[in-house]
């Protein structure tokens, strides 16, 4: 759940040893183009019948299409044949204008049924297209909810977001643009052959000679724009990433006067990419004009041969005029499948990143015979439980610790102690490197995470809301919720008060950021959230430190009642607010290094003693 991440940053290094957000290693190696693509016109399988289908109006479109030329001929020789004669002094003869408009109707009709059958083949694939994207898009929404917040913790937001979406969305237009033009183009190259070689095997050869160059020159080129294209989605991702966080932070950016700075780091991105997709663009883009040289050659050659077989009575003007079309039929597909490789190069780059999300390794899986917690007590017990980001860098070692039902358990403690940590641990964000937590009695490792994290409420010191109404986020734990439960709820975290304010009510829209309303009242809209979820173990981190003082004083009082019955762990930096707590965890490095009520740990003049001066004692 969104609300989740804010509070556990790895990768890079941090204090304790603990990574940084956003600092994830670098991209490995691309995959080859063949076993990508190969991947991912894999994906095309279950649509097996539909891309039949596909083909067989394909093959019947082309077959029409590739008709017309050699019914052209005749019409060529109807009217060439007319005048021929005239010139010899035949004053009978005429062009057959009857059979020359049987022959054209022909054509017209065979043209007609060739778009219909056409237009039907593209209708239907683009639909093959989109359902392969769309269980794409599944397959990796589905596997960000497998993920471990270790993938998340090294991977920035914005690289993460252009794979799931600039990604997808290049693999959608690439499949749409090079799927229709290229299966018509591969069909035309084969019926027009064929029509080639019923007319003049030899011109067919001439025509023929232009493949084997055009397939070495399109694999030299391809070879080369595919490393390009995989640079440039690379630096797509890492602009995207610097974007994403100037934005979010832009705030911060200007109260500091980091405008330049960033102004100028993302010129140095973009200048990356300007050159990544310009050298791109500029390789692959070789191919079209090659390819055109080609094809003129071919034409030229196949024009001159042409007629000298005309001359010596070989051929027929019609047989020359339909065989220079079909040349041109020949070579125009040929020149077109060259530069959909330049666009398939593109997506295929694009599809290399989306699968290795989908590669990536996931968390362990529910065990299939899962307890269901017969009795939610909320009674939790650390045994011995060690825990590190990076396996050099020990965290928590050898903890041990039991929070009795219906306890208020504080944790206290320098920046990177541990405390955080020790609560993710709880909702098995993290798994343990040793050592175990049972809940209730129950290995917690045994439970699915659904029922586990079902049991827990949360509030953290980052608020997180989402677009949608008051409504709708208070009940977003519990959407079944009656209008009642939500607004006592509301009461309990005194956010019914200003809610009534509002000129919508319960009904006033939050956008995405929470803009339209402050950062107390948000705090106090994922308190009531917390209050209508009724968990048995509640877990707050610095929930109180975006509320005023006022209402901070009426927060404690909800928070005393919303305690009761529950077992509670209060992450805090302010210890004014966890006096009444009935066990105080002082951690350092992990560890606990004491423990008590408020009054025994200060009369020990020890750690928890030293963090309370400091925040207490007027400066000297």
């Amino acid at each position: 759940m969104s609300t989740t991440t804010t509070s556990a940053r790895p990768p890079a290094q941090g204090p304790m040893g603990r990574p940084m957000p956003g600092m994830g290693p670098p991209m490995g190696k691309a995959k080859t183009f063949k076993p990508s693509a190969k991947r991912l016109f894999g994906r095309m399988r279950p649509e097996r019948f539909r891309l039949w289908l596909v083909l067989a109006l394909g093959v019947i479109s082309v077959a029409f299409s590739v008709a017309g030329p050699k019914i052209l001929g005749q019409a060529t020789d109807i009217i060439f044949n007319g005048v021929l004669a005239r010139l010899r002094g035949d004053v009978n003869a005429h062009i057959d204008f009857g059979a020359l408009a049987v022959v054209l109707a022909w054509v017209l009709g065979l043209y007609l049924v060739a778009s219909l059958f056409g237009y039907l083949m593209g209708l239907l694939l683009n639909r093959v297209v989109q359902r392969v994207v769309y269980r794409l898009r599944e397959d990796v929404e589905a596997k960000l909810h497998r993920l471990p917040l270790r993938y998340f913790d090294n991977q920035p937001r914005g690289e993460l977001l252009s794979r799931v979406t600039n990604d997808i969305d290049n693999i959608s237009t690439t499949l749409q643009q090079t799927l229709n033009q290229s299966l018509i183009s591969l069909l035309t190259v084969v019926g027009v052959l064929v029509m080639m070689l019923t007319i003049s095997p030899l011109l067919a050869v001439i025509a023929l000679l232009v493949i084997p160059i055009s397939m070495l020159i399109t694999t030299r080129i391809g070879k080369r724009s595919q490393k390009l294209f995989v640079a440039q989605w690379k630096e797509t991702g890492a602009l995207n990433a610097h974007i994403e966080e100037a934005f979010t932070g832009h705030q911060l950016v200007k109260v500091f006067g980091r405008q330049r700075e960033s102004e100028a780091e993302f010129a140095r991105r973009n200048e990356k990419l300007f050159g990544s997709a310009l050298g791109a663009q500029f390789v692959s883009g070789l191919i079209m004009p090659a390819m055109m040289f080609l094809s003129n050659l071919s034409y030229v050659l196949i024009a001159v041969v042409g007629g000298l077989r005309i001359t010596s009575g070989a051929m027929t003007l019609g047989e020359v005029q339909a065989f220079l079309q079909y040349s041109r039929q020949f070579t125009q597909p040929l020149t077109q499948v060259a530069s959909m490789a330049n666009l398939m190069q593109s997506g295929v780059a694009s599809a290399e990143r989306v699968f290795e999300l989908l590669d990536a390794e996931e968390q362990s899986p529910d065990p299939a015979d899962a307890p269901r917690p017969a009795h939610r007590q909320g009674r939790v017990v650390f045994e011995r439980v060690s825990f590190a980001y990076q396996v050099d860098r020990p965290l928590i070692e050898d903890l041990s610790l039991v929070a009795q039902p219906g306890q208020t358990v504080a944790i206290v403690g320098p920046t990177g102690a541990g405390k955080t940590t020790l609560v993710n641990l709880i909702m098995r964000f993290y798994e343990l490197d040793a050592g175990r937590i049972t809940l209730d009695g129950v290995d917690i490792a045994s439970l699915r995470r659904e029922d586990l994290r079902g049991q827990i409420g949360m509030v953290l010191q980052d608020t997180w809301l989402f677009g949608g109404t008051i409504r709708e986020n208070i009940a977003y734990g519990r959407p079944e919720a009656t209008e009642a439960e939500i607004q006592a709820a509301a009461r309990a975290a005194f956010v019914d008060h200003f809610v009534r304010t509002l000129p919508e009510g319960y009904d006033t829209v939050i956008d995405e950021e929470g803009g339209n309303v402050s950062a107390g009242e948000k705090q106090l809209l994922t308190i009531a959230r917390a209050f209508l979820a009724d968990p048995s173990l509640l877990i707050l981190d610095e929930a109180t430190s975006s509320v005023d003082t006022r209402t901070e004083s009426l927060v404690q009082h909800a928070m005393a009642n919303l305690r009761g019955g529950r077992t509670s762990f209060v992450i805090a930096h302010r210890l004014s607010t966890i006096r009444d707590a009935d066990l105080i965890l002082v951690m350092e490095a992990g560890r606990i290094v004491e423990q008590g009520s408020h009054e025994q740990l200060l009369a020990a003049q020890g750690a928890y003693h030293r963090l309370y001066s400091a925040q207490f004692t007027p400066a000297g």
